[in-house]
Order: C-alpha cells, then sequence, then structure tokens
C-alpha cells in the first residue's frame, strides 16, 4: 500500500503543522526561503547588534540548499539539501521569532527540537541526491537579502510540488 502523499500551502498554517507527524509525505506549494550558515550568521549578528533583519522571518519556512550557481537560462542551478545541523547553532532563535518550518538533511540537536515543540514549528527532510528533481519544482527566485553573498544569500523561492518527508514534527516526534 502507497502513503498518500499530502499537498501542503506554504506559509504554513498552525493547524497544519500541528497536523503533520514525522513520517509524513508532503509536497510544498508556494514560498519559501533559502538560507544557509553565512546568511543564518548575518541574521544573527544583526539580532546581536539590536538591528532590525532585513526580511521578516515569521511564520516563513528556510531551506538549508547547497549553494549552485544558476546557469544561463535557467530560474536556478542544483537545488540540493546541505546538513542542516551546521545552523543549529542560530535556529532556536530564528525559531523563537517566528520561523515555522526548515527543510534540510540530517538529524537536529536537542536544542533545535525543543525550540520546535515551543514554538510549534516542523523540519522536513529533503532527499539528498536529488538537486536536479527540487530545481525542476522551483519555478521563480528572488534575492531578498545578503546578495553579496552570492548563491549563500537569502533567496525567496516559489515552489510547486516541492516533495519532503516530515522529520521532525511540533510535538517532539522526530525520524532520527
Amino acid at each position: 500500500m502507497t502513503a498518500k502523499v499530502r499537498q501542503l500551502t506554504v506559509p504554513l498554517s498552525d493547524v497544519d503543522i500541528a497536523s503533520l507527524t514525522a513520517g509524513d509525505e508532503v509536497e510544498l506549494n508556494g514560498t519559501i526561503l533559502v538560507g544557509r550558515d553565512q546568511a543564518h550568521f548575518r541574521l544573527c549578528q544583526a539580532l546581536d547588534r539590536g538591528e532590525s533583519l532585513p526580511l521578516e522571518i515569521r511564520g516563513e519556512t528556510i531551506y538549508y540548499m547547497g549553494p549552485a550557481p544558476t546557469p544561463p537560462g535557467r530560474i536556478i542551478g542544483s537545488a540540493g539539501p546541505t546538513t542542516s545541523s551546521r545552523m543549529d547553532p542560530f535556529a532556536p532563535r530564528l525559531l523563537d521569532l517566528g520561523l515555522k518550518g526548515m527543510i534540510g538533511k540530517g538529524p537536529r540537536s536537542r536544542d533545535v527540537l525543543e525550540a520546535m515543540v515551543r514554538n510549534g514549528a516542523v523540519y522536513f527532510y529533503a532527499y539528498g541526491g536529488c538537486g536536479a528533481l527540487y530545481a525542476r519544482r522551483i519555478v521563480s527566485s528572488e534575492c531578498v537579502a545578503y546578495e553579496d553573498l552570492g548563491p549563500e544569500a537569502i533567496y525567496r523561492l516559489r515552489v510547486e510540488r516541492f516533495p519532503l518527508v516530515v522529520a521532525a514534527d511540533a510535538r517532539g516526534g522526530s525520524l532520527y
């Protein structure tokens, strides 16, 4: 018997997040952010200095995507996930600011999982080695912060049928 893949619209609602269980297969439709190590570091530096962030984090889902330059004539280059644990030092702070979803690969720290439960957030596993598949599910890409970081800048992507698995849910359930 094949599991039913659930269609979700991002930004995610609290009702959707509460209904998800670790192991659920989903496809996201809508807009997500992309950011990884350097972007997360800069966001937290700005917070440390008491500055406003260059974008609103509340309600967003962020994809930890490995940087790949965009080939001519394409929307984006390969769009595969990067290891999520590199963002663990920053994630609880962003979750406390209202971040609702994270997408990447690999397990998360106890601090991140506790912050997810505290804030009603979800962590999705993106299939490693599927960068070309994910690139085909991205219909637009726009740099929204830290353009000087090039492929590691923060981008807003519009995605359609973006395949993921719930790796950790808002109640503390985890595939790891």
